[in-house]
């Protein structure tokens, strides 16, 4: 070794790391494309909660840091700084959407969603939604760059109560886009 210091990744360092790189808003994370440092253990839940070492992370001031630095590569995620990039393990979807605000009727509606980390996203072209099939269908709303809040079950029921009809599907309008989430016969059947 020539003496450099060789860092061991930690949920600290990363925060340290990126503390002081922040000054408004989301930093840069798809600018950044750091060394791949090896895996934290750190791990979200389906219901948002972020787990570090087996123990939930009760500061919610970190969770939200850890989460503005969070980025999606194919179907593997990493918290990334400008000098390193940590793999960690995603349940479901990193966000879940806690409650919907629309605006608005019919073609004019827009919806606005906000996460558990305080994000707000309004769902239109850019900010999908999808309903995916399974044994329950879920429904999600992409947040920013490939990663999406599991929208809740009262804020799913509210949005479906704005739902109409359209090209032969039941769906929601927001923001100019509809998002059909079922065909219509289903719903009238």
């Amino acid at each position: 070794m020539s003496g450099q210091k060789v860092v061991t990744p930690s949920a600290d360092h990363i925060a340290q790391a990126i503390k002081s790189t922040k000054d408004s808003g989301l930093p840069p994370v798809h600018l950044w494309n750091p060394p791949f440092c090896g895996d934290l253990d750190i791990q979200i839940l389906r219901d948002g909660t972020w787990i570090h070492e087996g123990r939930p992370i009760n500061r919610p001031k970190m969770v939200q840091l850890f989460s503005s630095i969070l980025k999606r590569e194919d179907d593997k995620f990493f918290l990334v700084t400008p000098v390193e990039k940590v793999g960690i393990t995603v349940e479901d979807a990193p966000f879940v959407a806690l409650d919907v605000d629309s605006t608005g009727e019919g073609s004019d509606l827009v919806l606005t969603f906000t996460t558990h980390v305080g994000d707000q996203v309004v769902a239109g072209a850019d900010n999908p939604i999808r309903l995916a099939e399974g044994a329950e269908p879920t429904p999600y709303v992409l947040v920013r760059a490939g990663l999406e809040a599991r929208i809740d079950r009262k804020s799913f029921y509210r949005m479906v109560e704005l739902g109409v009809h359209h090209d032969g599907w039941f769906g929601v309008w927001s923001a100019g886009a509809f998002f059909g989430l079922m065909p219509s016969a289903q719903v009238e059947g």
